[in-house]
């Protein structure tokens, strides 16, 4: 009897062990969490930055790793030249648009032709948008007053959106920083993520799933976020240009939809018959007009090239990210949730196919035999 009791205190004293460093090890991963989220968006962010650029940097300084530090520099300066200077201006062209608004609104000056009979005749709301409409043309401040609440709600989100980006603009500088820390390091960074992704997966798998999530990162990244934001700038410049009223908030609107896997003629054509409808066709006109459509479709050349080089991933998942990042994280999320969801899907589907091929053969014998 001794030798038994002996060892159930034995097993209970470890198991006890166990529970007391598990409980040790849980508190402090929360602790460690707790004090890093704050930070997550911008570290991943940072990440996301320096894995898509780092091909970049291999490329400049060549064989020699001395210059890791000096290259990483010069392609961060760069960057903010490239990237921040139109960005800047379109926020400013934003800025300037929702103040002429603003100011014209205080000052009446909105006038609103009145509807064609034949609006009425149109089916199911056609009375009704003729209503509205007539209402709108000859006392505008009346229908303002009447749907105040609805008008100061829209205007907090927009003001909400504005100040996302004002914020999404600070933490994208924080994390082209950190990027070019991290790209400094690329060649440790590289094989800390071997050594983690293979102590959780083990050695032979490890290595693998790391170059899949870097190819994954840069795919998404250079194909999806970087066309985006390429289409913004280059739309965005020649809205600016030619003086289009919002012409930043156009330029944003092109991003959003860019991100979203929607084609920018959405916008630029509209735009496009706005500018002839008002100033007319004439050699500036029509400059604008073919620059703007060539610009929306930029995305079909660039797309194969830049999509293509990585791991195809489902439009629809680019899309589920690119709309739960924004709501979860706001504006930078917008670029995050595509990444890191196209991500955990390639790592999703490996894992699915990653069994052995008797197992394999002999699900898809279940499959076929419930057929």
């Amino acid at each position: 009897m001794l030798p038994i009791q002996s060892s159930e205190k034995s097993f209970a004293r470890a198991m006890l062990d166990v529970l007391i460093r598990a409980g040790l090890i849980a508190i402090l991963a929360i602790f460690c969490f707790r004090i890093v989220v704050p930070f997550l968006n911008l570290l991943v962010w940072s990440l996301i930055l320096a894995i898509t650029l780092h091909p970049l940097l291999v490329r400049l300084r060549g064989q020699s790793k001395r210059y890791n530090g000096l290259v990483a520099t010069l392609i961060i300066l760069a960057a903010f030249a490239i990237i921040l200077v139109p960005t800047y201006l379109l926020g400013v062209a934003a800025a300037d648009s929702i103040e002429h608004v603003t100011a014209i609104i205080k000052s009446g000056g909105v006038r609103i032709p009145p509807p064609s009979e034949s609006v009425a005749t149109w089916p199911l709301v056609g009375q009704r948008l003729y209503d509205f409409w007539l209402q709108a043309s000859t006392d505008l401040t009346g229908l303002a007053q009447r749907f105040a609440p609805q008008l100061k709600e829209a205007g907090l989100v927009v003001l909400g959106t504005l100040a996302g980006l004002g914020v999404g603009l600070v933490t994208f500088v924080v994390a082209l920083i950190l990027a070019g820390v991290f790209m400094a390091h690329g060649e440790q960074g590289r094989r800390s993520a071997v050594l983690i992704a293979s102590r959780v997966s083990g050695p032979e798998n490890g290595p693998k799933i790391t170059e899949l999530c870097i190819a994954t990162i840069r795919a998404v990244a250079q194909g999806v976020v970087g066309i985006a934001f390429i289409q913004m700038l280059l739309i965005g410049i020649g809205f600016v240009v030619m003086g289009v009223p919002g012409a930043g908030l156009l330029g944003l609107a092109v991003l959003l939809i860019g991100i979203m896997q929607l084609p920018a003629t959405l916008i630029t054509i509209p735009v496009i018959v706005f500018v002839f409808a008002t100033e007319g066709a004439s050699a500036a006109t029509i400059i604008f007009a073919i620059y703007t459509f060539i610009a929306g479709l930029a995305d079909n050349v660039l797309k194969p090239l830049l999509l293509g080089r990585g791991v195809d991933v489902p439009m629809p998942v680019v899309l589920i990210g690119a709309l739960g990042g924004m709501i979860t994280s706001g504006v930078l999320g917008l670029f995050i949730g595509p990444v890191m969801l196209a991500v955990g899907y390639r790592l999703f589907w490996r894992w699915v196919e990653d069994q052995p091929a008797s197992e394999s053969r002999r699900g898809e014998g279940r499959l076929t035999g419930r057929i």
